[in-house]
């Protein structure tokens, strides 16, 4: 879970927020939802959300660096 709050954080340091809201959302409520099956004891699926939430801010992390591109070329 540490993997996906530290790609979630590197997509917010990026400005995601503005760049790739839809991905970083995703990326939130999967971790919101990993916390939450966590607090509940279920290891398996708070793993496997946390996974899905560290790869949805991977995403929104690169679509914000290429947007942020675009808008300088």
């Amino acid at each position: 879970m540490s993997n996906a709050r530290q790609s979630i954080q590197a997509a917010h340091d990026v400005q995601a927020t503005e760049y790739a809201p839809a991905y970083l959302r995703d990326a939130e409520d999967l971790m919101k939802a990993a916390s939450d099956a966590l607090d509940s004891g279920d290891y398996y699926n708070a793993r496997e959300l946390a996974i899905a939430a560290q790869q949805q801010a991977i995403k929104a992390r690169q679509q914000s660096l290429s947007r942020q591109k675009e808008v300088k070329n």
